[in-house]
């Protein structure tokens, strides 16, 4: 996010070249307060402020900065302003880094680190985007069973400024398997001489390291974690994922099934819409929209073959709008319930016949309510004027409010199945739950409003 109230002020303790007043404004605010006021400059002038600081206060200032402009940043920092400020970044964060940046740059941000540090990077930069292993950590604190409490507090001292965390210790064995953890609070109150292993909780939720990185975030979530240890396929712990790196996972999780349910595809990034140009936003909305265009011919080739019906009663017309938006917002409410219910884990594609049970009665209500309103509207409109083709009013209200509460039902129970079928073909659900929803209950609502319309009245 970029907040210009400082940019000019900013801009011109630069151009002063007034180090101090920066170096006070950087160190007197918080890094993410310094980011944000820094986001409204250009990268030149970003990299000038960077290269006044330290190398820690630096790092977690860029740390803060949105990845668009850490990207444009690193484009115009020197050699050795780099590999200044990647030496103090948390490993994840140098993966994220490496991922978004040129080839040249790659070559000079590994180079800065120690060999460890370099074989940290690459290992962890091997796993695929969205899993666990892409978004974990390999700082943090690790205790052997057999250490007294005392022992452990004094390991936990000495390590705490290279870790991510030590509020949570992890118990392991000689292979690293994963044997349990313990908190700062279990060991402070414990007394001194007894045993890790006595203190340590041998249940530890934890997630695989292929695992599916929302499914990482929900747990932090769910559990009200700090931090949740991963394991390999042997158990063994080999990172953690932070309770901040959880957040920005849901957040991203949610920017993209925002974006999916209104047919928007390409990437999804959060706070990327300004720098997003304009022929990227035309390819990831236009390819949704031609097709459902496409599609969309089919509901005025119905209302073509109907033509006559509808000549004869004029009413009928009046009421598509309301049929076709009624029928768009109930089944859109159904997807949209099914969607964060399969997102949370609450739901799944086996449960439906259960969801299919509980829409229908849920739909058979809002049917009842919408068609008696739909009734009264008839009523109202057409008493006294000459639009019903000699028919009584009655039977036509009766035959728009019967239509109306077939399409309430019928769109209700396509928004959960679209999700419910999407997640059993492994499809996200997001990205049929909405852009085909609407064609597709637009489609059925005529018919069912056409052919219940020729029934009810005969024709």
């Amino acid at each position: 996010m970029k907040n210009p109230l400082l940019a000019p002020e900013l801009r011109e303790l630069i151009a002063g070249g007034d180090t101090g007043v920066l170096k006070d404004f950087c160190s007197s605010t918080h890094p993410a307060g310094v980011a944000e006021f820094l986001s409204a400059l250009e990268p030149d002038e970003i990299r000038q402020v960077l290269s006044l600081l330290d190398a820690e206060p630096a790092a977690e200032i860029f740390h803060h900065l949105d990845e668009g402009m850490q990207t444009e940043t690193v484009e115009r920092l020197r050699r050795s302003e780099l590999a200044r400020i990647v030496t103090h970044m948390a490993p994840d964060d140098r993966v994220d880094l490496l991922k978004r940046i040129p080839e040249d740059k790659q070559h000079v941000l590994l180079q800065a680190l120690a060999v460890a540090e370099r074989e940290d990077v690459r290992r962890l930069a091997s796993y695929e985007e969205g899993t666990v292993g892409s978004i974990m950590t390999t700082e943090y604190a690790t205790l052997p069973p057999s250490v007294t409490v005392a022992q452990a507090i004094e390991r936990l001292r000495v390590a705490a400024p290279d870790k991510e965390t030590i509020y949570y210790a992890y118990v392991v064995d000689e292979a690293r398997k994963l044997l349990g953890f313990v908190s700062l609070k279990d060991l402070i109150l414990a007394p001194p001489h007894r045993r890790v292993e006595d203190l340590m909780h041998p249940d530890v939720i934890s997630a695989g390291v292929q695992d599916d990185q929302e499914s990482a975030a929900l747990l932090i979530s769910k559990y009200d974690l700090l931090a949740l240890p991963v394991v390999n396929g042997s158990g063994a712990l080999v990172g953690i994922v932070t309770h901040d790196d959880a957040t920005d996972v849901l957040m991203q999780e949610n920017t993209e099934d925002m974006e999916k349910l209104m047919a928007i595809g390409g990437s999804h990034e959060a706070a990327a819409y300004l720098r997003t140009p304009a022929w990227s936003h035309f390819r990831n909305r236009a390819g949704w929209l031609v097709g459902l265009a496409v599609l969309g011919l089919v509901s005025g080739a119905i209302v073509q073959s109907f033509a006559n019906l509808l000549v004869q009663f004029a009413i009928l017309a009046t009421f598509m709008p309301m049929l076709a938006d009624t029928g768009g917002n109930t089944g859109s409410q159904s997807a949209t319930l099914i969607v964060r219910a399969l997102a949370l884990g609450d739901v799944r594609p086996r449960d439906v016949l259960r969801v299919l049970a509980k829409e229908f009665a849920v739909s058979g209500l809002l049917a009842l309510t919408l068609a008696l309103f739909c009734f009264g509207r008839v009523w109202l409109f057409a008493r006294g004027a000459d639009v019903t083709g000699g028919l009584s009013v009655a039977r036509v209200g009766f035959g728009v409010a019967l239509a109306l509460g077939l399409q309430v039902v019928t769109s209700t129970l396509i928004g959960a199945l679209l999700p419910l079928g999407a997640a059993r073909l492994r499809i996200d659900p997001a990205v049929v739950a909405s852009p085909a929803l609407t064609t597709i209950v637009d489609i059925t609502g005529l018919l069912i409003f056409f052919t219940t319309a020729k029934v009810v009245l005969g024709i």
